[in-house]
């Protein structure tokens, strides 16, 4: 069983992937190069040791509902497996549509990036954190303490439902 520092040197080993300081003293690992919506490869990896490790797309995993796989008890061979695999598979989508929009039309934001979608999102323990687009990027805090940043906000829609978080009804 690897301990957190070793778990973060094998992540951190993969060029490819952007490590994400998160909450808790946990750190997430995103692949941006992703073929999917599907970017986080590794999910809260907490001082203690404990993580996930997304294999959804992966037919010889036992997942959770959100297509994670836990790597406490794992050996380093078998998260560089894993990596590998997981990796491997979000860089092709067979079922993805070319778009034959320019570059700059991609890169502008549109209504729906960047329109209404923020607030205040609660978890079922009462724990708020706030969505705010600011500066083309949208931001997720904690009180007065970002959280993580996105490109887009079906990304950070995608990050605060994965965490448990649910927008609060406006009044």
């Amino acid at each position: 069983m690897l301990n957190v520092e070793q778990k973060l040197e094998v992540l951190q080993s993969y060029p490819q992937l952007q490590r994400k300081d998160v909450s808790l003293g946990r750190v997430n690992f995103h692949y941006e190069e992703s073929a999917y919506e599907k970017k986080i490869v590794a999910l809260h990896i907490h001082p203690n040791g404990n993580g996930y490790i997304y294999a959804g797309l992966l037919p010889n995993y036992e997942t959770d509902n959100k297509g994670f796989v836990n790597i406490r008890d794992y050996s380093e061979a078998d998260l560089r497996t894993l990596l590998d695999e997981t990796i491997k598979a979000m860089s092709t989508n067979p079922n993805a549509v070319e778009s034959e929009e320019p570059e700059q039309a991609k890169a502008a934001p549109t209504l729906a990036t960047t329109s209404t979608g923020g607030g205040t999102w609660v978890d079922e323990d009462g724990h708020t954190l706030t969505l705010k687009y600011e500066d083309d990027m949208w931001y997720v805090y904690s009180g007065v303490n970002l959280d993580m940043a996105f490109e887009t906000r079906s990304e950070a829609g995608e990050y605060l439902k994965e965490e448990g978080f649910k927008p609060q009804a406006q009044a």
